[in-house]
């Protein structure tokens, strides 16, 4: 029996020497990560800023596909790690991973291998299609994962009740939001590789 691989978005969009553009699209993953972690909103009460860093994961995740999905947000981690100035407010270095937002952190690679594995179905002939729904079903529990995991990680700092309510229940709205734009940039992309195939 043989199997058929699925094409990701970022198959499609770049055809070419595999090992090469692997590297291209991981590297270039981490550093979307990067960007998207510079745009971080405080939140009052909280250790734990809201940033733009679940869009990205969530959508290079779904994009790449689960194996480089984990990869772009396991370089991510690296980058941070090794000093470079690429988690929020610009910051950078190991200790970070031992702060209330370690767990956060520590979850990206794992929401986004998520995300790229339950992307796969909707983008199968005859699947969802590539429909918003679809992508949508693959951001949220990545979110969830991100959330749990960051939560349960301030709980050794707080106690669970002040966990929650400082890095859970305020970061909800703000996560919905982010995955339902992470998914309409998903499905918007999957819609156009359709047209560009039936042309």
């Amino acid at each position: 029996m043989s199997t058929v691989r699925t094409l990701t978005s970022a198959d499609a969009a770049l055809p070419g020497v595999h090992v090469l553009r692997d590297a291209t699209l991981v590297v270039g993953a981490s550093l979307l990560t990067a960007l998207a972690a510079q745009v971080a909103v405080p939140l009052p009460g909280s250790p734990v800023p809201l940033t733009g860093q679940t869009f990205a994961v969530l959508l290079t995740g779904a994009a790449l596909g689960a194996r480089r999905g984990f990869l772009a947000q396991a370089l991510y981690l690296l980058e941070g790690a090794a000093g470079l100035p690429v988690f929020a407010g610009g910051l950078g270095g190991a200790w970070l991973f031992a702060g209330p937002t370690g767990g956060f952190l520590a979850a990206f690679p794992l929401a986004a291998a998520l995300a790229g594995m339950l992307a796969a179905p909707a983008r199968r002939a005859g699947g969802s299609g590539g429909s918003f729904a679809g992508a949508l079903a693959a951001m949220l529990p990545g979110s969830a994962v991100i959330l749990l995991l960051g939560t349960a990680w301030l709980a050794r700092f707080v106690p669970l009740p002040q966990a929650l309510a400082a890095g859970a229940w305020p970061f909800v709205p703000g996560e919905l939001l982010k995955a339902v734009t992470a998914a309409l940039v998903l499905s918007a992309a999957w819609r156009a590789r359709r047209g560009r195939a039936g042309a």
